[in-house]
């Protein structure tokens, strides 16, 4: 398979009209595995980090402020409009709405100045039949210097019905529980103030009257937060591999518990039911 052709950008797309354009388009997508998707790589050269922002984005995820160096997770705030711009358009067979983050892979290869310049990339690499319906993968890649010093893969699940062929279902891991390390009240706000550090302003996120439009009693906190709230309780390596699977939504507000051990680490909820399983390692 050939490389997705480059399309390169001025600036960073604006995530609000994406959003409505994704929301209006939705009802008229009809998913399904062995659908065209867009081959199109995103290219977005000379971008430099909002400080301020940044700043906000370290507070609500409880990573320490002011050094010069992006938290892992960063990254993929940066790239999340690219990622929209694509999976909004007419050309992209899931409807956004109801698109489920599943799981996410990130690999740092170098330290990364919040000072720094950098060119970043993102692509769909492909669609995959899935139990419950199918899955998008999406790419990104933050260059510095000419070299890639950030990668991820994102998984995101649109459900629907299967006909027949899917996926095997995964086998669960027979592993030990984590002990527990630290209980965690979270604020009703917390996904506004995500949002609005990340520009992912998810109607689920938001309020409990938006988030019940969708099914939800709740407000339910973004994935990639409870990603970044348990990395900065945990610490990672200047060069690291991590990859987290979102399980079960946090509702807001609410108590978790963080459990961790050498390189694995848990959010946990009532009944012990996991919300979100990852590990990270020194790559």
């Amino acid at each position: 398979m050939t490389d997705p052709a480059p399309l390169v950008l001025t600036g960073p797309p604006a995530l609000a009209p994406l959003l409505a354009r994704g929301a209006l388009l939705s009802p008229f997508k009809r998913p399904r595995s062995d659908a065209e998707f867009p081959r199109t790589r995103l290219v977005l050269p000379g971008l430099r980090v909002d400080l301020a922002r940044l700043a906000a984005y370290e507070r609500v995820c409880g990573f320490p402020t002011g050094e010069d160096a992006l938290p892992v997770t960063y990254p993929h705030v940066l790239g999340f409009p690219l990622a929209m711009r694509l999976m909004s358009g007419r050309d992209f067979p899931l409807p956004l709405l109801g698109l489920v983050h599943t799981s996410i892979t990130v690999t740092r290869h170098a330290r990364m100045p919040a000072s720094g310049v950098y060119e970043l990339s993102v692509h769909v690499e492909g669609l995959l039949p899935h139990r419950r319906g199918t899955e998008a993968t999406v790419v990104t890649e933050v260059r510095g210097g000419g070299d890639v010093v950030w990668e991820s893969r994102s998984t995101y699940l649109a459900r629907h019905r299967t006909h027949g062929l899917t996926a095997a279902p995964r086998e669960a891991e027979a592993r030990k529980p984590l002990p527990s390390v630290a209980e965690w009240r979270l604020a009703g706000d917390v996904g506004r103030r995500y949002g609005a550090a990340s520009g992912d302003r998810n109607p689920i996120h938001l309020h409990p009257l938006t988030a019940r439009l969708f099914g939800f009693p709740r407000a339910i906190a973004h994935g990639m937060w409870t990603v970044a709230r348990c990395l900065a309780a945990h610490g990672v390596t200047e060069c690291c591999h991590l990859r987290a699977e979102f399980r079960a939504p946090v509702l807001l507000p609410g108590t978790v518990t963080y459990a961790a051990q050498d390189g694995r680490f848990e959010l946990r909820g009532r009944e012990e039911r996991i919300h979100v399983a990852g590990d990270v390692y020194p790559a």
